[in-house]
C-alpha cells in the first residue's frame, strides 16, 4: 500500500495524467479528488450521530483550489 496520496483537483485532468506517470511507484498513489459536497449534511437534525470522529486529518480544499493538487499521508 502507498504511504502518500497525491490528490489532484477534478478540473486538472492533464495534471493527473502527468503526475500519475511521474509518480508511478509503490510509495505514492495519484488520484482525482472524488469529494462532492458533504453528503452527511441534512436539513433535519439526526437523533444519534454514528461517526466517532472526522476521518479527514486536514482540509485540502484550499490547496486544490490554489495549486490544483495536495499531498496527504495514508
Amino acid at each position: 500500500m502507498a504511504w502518500l496520496l497525491l490528490v489532484v483537483a477534478r478540473s486538472e485532468p492533464a495534471r493527473h495524467k502527468y503526475l500519475k506517470h511521474i509518480f508511478a511507484s509503490d510509495v505514492i498513489d495519484v488520484i482525482v479528488d472524488r469529494r462532492v459536497d458533504a453528503r452527511r449534511q441534512r436539513q433535519e437534525p439526526v437523533a444519534v450521530d454514528k461517526r466517532r470522529e472526522e476521518r479527514r486529518q486536514r482540509d485540502i480544499a484550499k490547496e486544490l483550489e490554489t495549486t490544483g493538487w495536495a499531498v496527504v499521508r495514508r
